[in-house]
């Protein structure tokens, strides 16, 4: 049994209207106790760090000027701070990782879960590249920033403590250190202005590189039959060069204004050394509090030399936070209604009452549609391509809402019954099948992990793959490539049926799950198709003969209605379509030259 791993701890606020930092608020609240002990462990270390120029002042004033104090004493001193400094840097680094680690898990399962709730007509819209884009460097943008830049501000904070220490050695010293200071505001502020749209356009062009890279290798077939590689190359190329010009722009930006934040407080020091000088000759300062005037100048600086990083960080998280939240105010379309009820016990009855259908804002696919599959029934759905068969069998699983009219299962409409429970009772097998790259025994087990070894052989052998299974290296446990590549278009099509016959689901839809199957060999399975429709309600949506024999009754389909309904015979017979139809269906295989076992 699959180990299971806890959820997300927190939620990102789902109120649009807020700031991207006061959305991501809750991941961090939801790690404050560890989070909170790195940001005490860090201030404490800096709080130490800070009393070592004291520490070296007193020993030179005491020690070396005046030789009042033993240097041992100091030196003890020194060694045991150090030691404090270790030991809270540790903790502080320790502690600061994991929870940055614990809120890129937080994120990454938010997005991952969000994106299995949304429906069917939002992937039809989106690029898969995009998605993983923002799954992935959007994600760990927002994550270094909520983690480290709290960091940082601690940082910023101690300083405070460094500027006290400067004004307790000298004020005119000190405010004439901080002079340059509002210079290094406003130089942050327009830095932050003006990199905030270039980090959008970089993350954005990045996304637009992963989309191209990921049709290439899920489409490498392809690709390569079309011997497009170069053309492809080139598409890649031109996305880099936008990336490239967008990088550099970056660059740019960052070598005009990084230099100016993190050096304009060295015109501080310059001041500091040229005064402090001063008063050193007159007798103001000694050379101690000079020495430990400018580390604390140092230690103040710090900050300002982060300043860059921050703002460079923080626009690239800016930017990606709005567009992962762009995914996450998705709202799914297909959802359960309040009153929803389980669809338990299923007979099997299905009916499509004037079904009026189209995807998106395009045309009706489907014209005011009415078919009844009675309990136990077969029936097999025929028509040319494009008429709609395929939108039948989505609409079933509820994979999409109709326009008008109702689909319902049991005299239970679809969209008043729980999806869970819906697509338990309705298992579809599509003409093009997805596996995973796992075993042949986790792939048909997909749906019922736990099922054992018996139950997934009884299902194969009654879908026609346990012979060609047991054939391949390791059998049942053979690993498949990504996608079932590594197998024949019939013997994946296969395993997808097992695949759903281990379900066991009351009502069946078969999606021309046959299609890329041997015509002898869907022969060989067709006594163990026979014997599963037994009792089951299926659809069977097909062109070939062979398939549409298992039906017992068929319906032809054409321009989004029904035109025909009745027995093989009997359409044979009387409707001249029918006849065209399989017709045109045989020349297609002719033409194909058969397909694959």
């Amino acid at each position: 049994m699959s180990k299971t791993y806890p959820p997300p701890t927190a939620v990102i606020d789902p109120d649009p209207s807020r700031s991207w930092l006061r959305r991501a608020w809750p991941l961090v609240k939801a790690h404050r106790l560890m989070f909170g002990t790195a940001l005490v462990s860090s201030a404490i270390g800096l709080l130490v760090a800070v009393q070592v120029p004291k520490l070296i002042q007193d020993a030179l004033d005491n020690s070396i000027v005046t030789n009042r104090v033993p240097l041992s004493e100091y030196l003890w001193w020194l060694v045991g701070l150090t030691a404090v400094m270790l030991i809270a840097g540790f903790l502080a680094r320790q502690l600061l990782f994991r929870t940055a680690y614990k809120i890129e898990y937080d994120l990454r399962n938010i997005m991952y879960e969000h994106l299995t709730g949304l429906s069917f007509p939002f992937y039809d819209r989106v690029q898969t590249g995009q998605l993983i884009s923002r799954a992935n460097s959007d994600i760990r943008s927002v994550q270094m920033y909520l983690a480290f830049a709290p960091f940082m501000l601690v940082q910023c904070a101690i300083s405070l403590v460094s500027f006290g220490y400067m004004l307790a050695i000298s004020v005119p010293l000190a405010i004439v250190a901080m002079l340059p200071m509002p210079l290094v505001f406003l130089t942050s502020r327009r830095m932050q202005r003006s990199m905030f749209p270039v980090s959008w356009l970089i993350q954005a062009r990045l996304a637009d590189v992963a989309t191209v890279v990921d049709e290439n290798v899920n489409g490498a077939r392809v690709v390569k039959s079309f011997a497009a590689e170069r053309r492809q190359l080139s598409l890649l190329q031109k996305a880099a060069i936008k990336v490239r010009w967008a990088y550099i722009k970056d660059a740019d930006l960052r070598a005009r204004w990084t230099p100016a934040v993190q050096n304009l407080p060295r015109v501080g020091m310059a001041i500091v050394l040229v005064f402090g000088g001063y008063l050193a000759i007159q007798g103001v300062l000694g050379v101690g509090a000079i020495l430990a005037f400018n580390s604390y100048l140092l230690m103040l600086q710090v900050p300002f030399q982060m300043l860059g990083m921050l703002i460079m960080m923080g626009q690239r998280a800016s930017a990606s936070a709005k567009r992962l939240y762009e995914v996450l105010d998705e709202k799914p379309e297909i959802v359960d209604a309040p009153s929803a009820v389980e669809l338990t016990d299923a007979r099997g009855d299905v009916e499509f009452r004037d079904v009026r259908f189209g995807y998106g804002d395009g045309p009706d696919v489907l014209n005011g549609l009415s078919l009844r599959l009675g309990s136990g029934e077969t029936v097999a759905l025929v028509g040319r391509t494009g008429s709609g068969k395929s939108t039948v069998a989505r609409l079933l699983p509820r994979f999409y809402d109709v326009r008008a009219g109702s689909v319902t299962v049991d005299g239970h409409d679809v969209r008043e019954v729980t999806l869970h429970s819906l697509r338990d009772t309705v298992g579809i097998v599509l003409d093009e099948p997805f596996l995973f790259s796992a075993s042949v025994r986790d792939n048909i087990a997909y749906g019922r992990p736990d099922a054992d070894i018996t139950d997934i052989e009884r299902v194969a052998r009654l879908a026609g793959a346990h012979e060609f299974i047991m054939g391949l290296s390791e059998g049942y446990d053979t690993v498949i490539g990504e996608r079932g590549y590594t197998l024949s278009g019939g013997q994946r099509q296969r395993l997808a049926i097992a695949r759903t016959l281990l379900v066991n689901p009351p009502v069946l839809v078969l999606d021309d799950a046959t299609s890329a199957i041997d015509v002898q060999v869907e022969q060989e399975i067709h006594a163990g198709l026979r014997t599963l429709f037994a009792g089951r309600t299926t659809l069977i949506i097909a062109h070939r003969l062979s398939t549409i024999s298992l039906a017992d009754r068929v319906v032809l389909l054409d321009g989004g209605e029904i035109v025909a309904d009745g027995t093989h015979a009997e359409l044979l017979e009387n409707t001249p379509l029918y006849a065209e139809v399989l017709a045109q269906a045989n020349e297609s295989v002719e033409e194909l030259g058969g397909v694959a076992r």
